[in-house]
């Protein structure tokens, strides 16, 4: 790491923060597995900011101690289907001399990032995952996601791994193989994030872009130990459309709630592709990324409490971790109630509404192209036909119908707390634990896609680790539009019972 000795950028923030050494020894301890010390790999965007903006760090230096960090750890992970080293080293250059004259372009100038590989990336292939993508170009545009980043000043360091389409809530797929889990390599980092959640979790860059289409986000970030929410539908921009159309959300990745504020506070920006866009939150959601008064965030607020979201079966570490977390938001002041919203098993519902999506997204494809694809996608993909128009509308019906009561039961509980996932990690390259052998992923995906169909923002933040130590993750679910506020609850539980000291 390259220490410099000029004073870039905002003084205010430097001094507010200190070194880049004081923000190593804060925000890291050695590596379990080497026992190294910790390198700007280890810092969150909100502390890389901060030392560039005192002059301590450079772009430069964070990038290649995150690219360093790609060529030790990616082949054992497969969290990166594509890593872009001098493209990254060109921008972290184009960074630093722009931080030093005092003119940072963006929020995250300089921050190394990566892009699932579902989002449109200028200049590099979209493949989705799937053997069936053509490789050929141009590639000649952003999604909206990536171009918020770009625009931004992030340096994006590659894209990374999905299972096909993006259809499960694990990674692993014909084209890219299985992804892995860094807290145990036996295990799943959850999906269909899992590449972006597993770089994250490692270090391979602080942030990181996901999409959740019945908890692609909130899996992978319970899974893998780290941040993520899936934001009000249409407050994150989306083109091309999904062929999931509005169970499909857009949403960071991060070690930090500080992080992910920050980085959905650049992406929720509307873009003119997507007519769907909503605005801008008028006071914005990044503001509580620099609060500290953990009691001051929640004290009041009336939070519901569902341990099975009407009668779930949790793995007994999961509901021992939930509630001892949900026993800090009582201590920090907010009135906490044991609850249910009751809502209907709507299972079949999303299944209707997901494979029929599927279906759609392989409708082009040739008898030879469907033979290449994922097994268990294919399957889908064939049973979304199956269904008729009727099928679909009695779907929506009952999605409508849980947005109704999610609705009223809001109008008497500011948020609701629940597991993120009833499970911990299980063994990769399974779509199921052995014991769901034979069961979809939605088998043990009840607490993440029934916040797909009411569209409301739903985070997962880590709340502690089994005897195994397998990450637990707890779920902070707010009405639609409330994105601020769920940010908020998760930022008090991280002041309280902070996590990102520890490291797979």
């Amino acid at each position: 790491m390259t220490i410099r000795s000029d004073r870039a950028g905002t003084e205010d923030a430097g001094a507010a923060v200190g070194t880049a050494e004081g923000a190593l020894e804060a925000a890291a301890v050695p590596h379990a597995r080497s026992g190294e010390p910790a390198t700007p790999a280890d810092l969150s965007a909100e502390q890389l900011l901060a030392a560039y903006a005192a002059g301590d760090l450079s772009p430069v230096d964070a990038v290649e101690a995150v690219l360093e960090r790609i060529d030790r750890d990616n082949p054992a992970l497969n969290a990166f289907c594509l890593v872009r080293p001098d493209e990254a080293r060109e921008a972290a250059r184009a960074s630093a001399e722009r931080w030093r004259r005092g003119e940072p372009v963006g929020v995250l100038d300089g921050v190394p990032t990566s892009v699932k590989d579902i989002h449109l990336t200028r200049g590099w292939p979209t493949l989705k995952g799937s053997v069936t993508s053509s490789q050929e170009g141009p590639w000649e545009e952003d999604s909206p996601v990536t171009a918020r980043l770009r625009e931004s000043g992030a340096v994006l360091v590659g894209k990374t791994t999905t299972p096909e389409l993006a259809w499960k809530g694990v990674t692993d797929g014909p084209l890219t193989g299985v992804t892995r889990n860094p807290w145990d390599l036996s295990t799943t980092p959850g999906g269909s994030s899992g590449g972006s959640a597993a770089a994250v979790a490692s270090g391979m860059g602080p942030l990181s872009t996901g999409t959740d289409g019945g908890g692609s986000i909130r899996i992978p970030a319970s899974f893998s130990g780290v941040c993520g929410i899936k934001p009000t539908w249409g407050l994150v921009s989306h083109y091309p459309a999904s062929p999931f159309g509005s169970l499909a959300h857009t949403g960071p990745l991060a070690r930090t709630v500080g992080d992910m504020a920050l980085m959905l506070e650049v992406v929720a920006q509307p873009d003119p592709r997507d007519w769907a866009a909503l605005p801008p939150p008028a006071h914005g959601i990044g503001d509580v990324r620099l609060r500290t008064d953990a009691e001051e965030l929640v004290r009041g607020m009336r939070i519901a409490y569902s341990p099975t979201l009407g009668g779930l079966d949790v793995d007994p570490e999961v509901s021992r971790a939930v509630a001892e977390a949900v026993a800090v938001f009582e201590a920090l002041g907010a009135r906490v109630e044991e609850t249910d919203p009751d809502l209907p098993d709507s299972r079949e519902a999303f299944h209707v509404l997901w494979y029929s999506g599927v279906a759609k997204a392989t409708d082009k494809l040739t008898d030879r192209q469907r033979d290449l694809l994922d097994p268990g996608l294919r399957e889908i993909a064939e049973e979304g036909l199956t269904y008729s128009a009727k099928d679909y509308l009695t779907a929506m019906a009952l999605r409508m119908e849980m947005g109704a009561r999610m609705g009223r039961f809001h109008a008497d509980h500011d948020l609701l707390l629940t597991p993120a996932v009833p499970i911990t990690a299980f063994e990769a390259g399974l779509e199921s634990p052995p014991e769901l052998e034979g069961e979809r992923w939605t088998a043990w995906a009840g607490f993440s896609y029934p916040f797909n169909m009411t569209q409301q923002p739903a985070a997962s933040v880590p709340c502690g680790f089994t005897s195994a130590g397998l990450p637990v993750g707890l779920q902070v679910v707010g009405p639609r539009h409330t994105d601020a506020r769920v940010l908020a609850a998760c930022r008090a539980f991280e002041i309280a019972r902070p996590w990102a000291d520890r490291r797979p």
